[in-house]
């Protein structure tokens, strides 16, 4: 049982939905980052998710590709990022930490080698957002055999004929994406999301943790009604973007947290 299993078996237990918040590695910097990160348990984050800074974020919006070029502009690396997750974990070794990212910086560095480190490092899922299923045999398998989570996204446009693919290796969790798009480009509506995420359940007993339009508490609690939790991600990313302190970013972390937790 990784940390993921264990975090969603504890929020069943209590009746819980689960929220679930990235944030950029190294945006701005590695302190301020490694800060916010550190931030997250205590502001009511269930389960980290920890953007992996990449040149070509085919699948982001402008706020999260920003803070993925200012990361690798402060010297943001791999490395960098499995050691800001190493240094978290000396002092919390319970709250889960998956990696999202794109699979070119995994495939320099070797899969066998980036999957011992990553493990040592205290990360225990994957989101790599273009990787299909039917390159399992690239990362996912060898994932899962070295005891990490791979977490597969499903979107609007997988059909019924796509979804059991789609599903056949996932563990964790199922990120379903909420809107056809990029990150940060419109808002999730819980009336469009409840059908899609029923349809899921009906395939997996997977949780399934909808993403992608979530910026407001409420908008966080009425989404996380209709599944098993929500992600925030490029509303976070644009508060620390605009200059604010990591407190008043986690203040605003902890009022979407608070919402999911009301669902």
């Amino acid at each position: 049982m990784t940390r993921i299993d264990a975090k969603f078996a504890e929020l069943r237990k209590a009746g819980k939905k689960a929220f679930v918040s990235y944030v950029m590695a190294g945006d701005p910097d590695f302190d301020t980052s490694l800060e916010l990160v550190k931030g997250l348990p205590g502001a009511g984050v269930d389960i980290i998710e920890l953007g992996l800074p990449f040149t070509d974020p085919m699948a982001d919006g402008s706020t999260i590709q920003l803070a993925g070029q200012r990361a690798l502009e402060g010297g943001m690396t791999l490395d960098r990022t499995l050691e800001l997750a190493r240094t978290f974990r000396e002092g919390d070794n319970t709250t889960p930490i998956v990696m999202m990212g794109y699979y070119n910086p995994i495939y320099s560095r070797g899969v066998d080698l980036f999957l011992t480190q990553a493990k040592e490092a205290g990360i225990d899922g994957l989101i790599i957002v273009d990787l299909p299923p039917e390159e399992d045999d690239e990362l996912c398998i060898p994932a899962q055999a070295a005891g990490l989570n791979f977490i597969r996204l499903a979107t609007p446009t997988t059909d019924d004929k796509r979804l059991p693919k789609v599903l056949q290796n996932t563990s964790g969790f199922v990120y379903y994406v909420s809107i056809t798009g990029i990150t940060g480009a419109a808002e999730a509506q819980a009336a469009d999301v409840g059908p899609e995420v029923a349809r899921i359940k009906a395939k997996t007993d997977l949780p399934v943790i909808v993403g992608f339009g979530i910026k407001t508490p409420d908008a966080s609690q009425a989404i996380a009604s209709v599944a098993d939790g929500c992600v925030v991600g490029s509303a976070i990313v644009a508060e620390l973007a605009s200059g604010k302190p990591v407190h008043e970013v986690l203040s605003f972390v902890k009022s979407l947290a608070d919402g999911a937790h009301r669902a």
